[in-house]
């Protein structure tokens, strides 16, 4: 299992890349919620998300990480409710969060959330929302008393994201990410263009918030030739790679509901990198989108040894305004400068980027 370290936070705080989302797992029995949440820590899984799922989740979840909660991290969203029957719902009443917080803690057995999001944070008019009922405030008087250990908000929106990000006070962001939503042909939950999405991560990254993936197989449509945008089934393995492969991300948290697909999922870490390969999205990819680099890394090996994927993530962020970018590219023992223009990257993208010519631009930058 790989692990990734959350910018602003502790040495203690690094990720799984392949995390879980308990939305979906609420009609299992509750041995079986238990069972599913051993077994993921037990396989290196550390990061889950509790939101989507029903009330029912919380106790049998807390009572799986007893005695190891400092092995496990996990998002609680200020903002999702539950009814009287259990089931999941959404509010902006500061008052009815507090006492889904509080009665939260209580169920899971433990006195803190590493996470408090500000949830579902789609339009201008819900960030407004946030700040006049006070559930802003909350989230850092939260901070403050050590009830959660980070603040941080999920969203489908990047103009929206944006002005969070502007105010400084987040250290994770849930986002929607998955190839559908990214090359433009996904539903209503796909906003913004493909620039635009990429635009976002990239900042995340640069500013070091971390992010947390939702909906990295589209619902399951991706899954299915049938239902796919792109009339071509990827894998769960290409999808949750496509992810993790994202700048600024840290963790994937595709949703389970019971042990089958949690027995599915695991076999993501022992994957070979050709089952991981998602390359054929090349294929599907809309002229907006062409010509621009992933860090997928099809094009390797590179004859010269440059790693093309992570020299062009480097220069991206750097342009991003990430200000750590150049240090990172100047540790690199093998650097664009050493391209010889054999053009075996460009007849390998699946993107049709011109990463020879681009290799030049970078080391003009970089000054190597």
């Amino acid at each position: 299992m790989e692990y990734r370290q959350l910018p602003h936070g502790t040495e203690q705080e690094r990720f799984s890349v392949l995390g879980l989302g308990m939305g979906g797992i609420q009609n299992a029995p509750e041995n079986e919620i238990e069972q599913v949440v051993r077994t993921a820590v037990d396989h290196g899984i550390n990061f889950f998300d509790l939101c989507g799922g029903g009330s029912s989740v919380y106790a049998p979840f807390g009572k799986a990480v007893s005695g190891q909660r400092e092995r496990v991290f996990f998002q609680l969203h200020l903002g999702a409710v539950y009814n009287e029957k259990g089931e999941y719902g959404w509010s902006r009443d500061l008052g009815r969060i507090k006492e889904t917080f509080a009665w939260e803690l209580e169920a899971l057995g433990t006195d803190y959330a590493d996470f408090g999001f500000l949830h579902c944070v789609d339009e201008d008019e819900d960030y407004d929302k946030l700040v006049s009922a006070g559930i802003l405030d909350y989230a850092k008087e939260l901070k403050g008393l050590g009830k959660i250990r980070h603040i941080g908000f999920s969203s489908h929106t990047p103009s929206v994201a944006h002005r969070i990000l502007d105010t400084g006070i987040a250290d994770m962001m849930m986002f929607s990410v998955n190839p559908a939503y990214d090359l433009e042909q996904g539903d209503e939950y796909g906003i913004g263009s493909t620039a635009e999405r990429a635009k976002l991560l990239r900042r995340c990254e640069a500013e070091g918030v971390g992010v947390s993936v939702m909906k990295p197989f589209h619902g399951g449509k991706l899954l299915d030739a049938k239902t796919s945008p792109f009339r071509t089934a990827m894998t769960r393995y290409q999808c949750i790679q496509y992810s993790i492969d994202r700048p600024g991300v840290l963790s994937v948290v595709p949703g389970v509901r019971g042990m089958e697909d949690l027995n599915q999922l695991l076999g993501f870490v022992a994957a070979s990198s050709e089952e991981k390969d998602y390359s054929v999205i090349g294929q599907f990819t809309p002229a907006a989108a062409m010509g621009n680099c992933v860090y997928c890394n099809h094009c390797l090996p590179c004859p010269a040894g440059i790693d093309v994927g992570l020299v062009n993530k480097y220069y991206d962020l750097a342009l991003a305004g990430d200000t750590m970018a150049a240090n990172h590219y100047e540790k690199l023992s093998v650097k664009a400068s050493a391209c010889v223009s054999c053009g075996h990257c460009d007849q390998r993208c699946p993107f049709h980027t011109p990463q020879s010519a681009r290799m030049k631009e970078i080391a003009g930058y970089f000054g190597n």
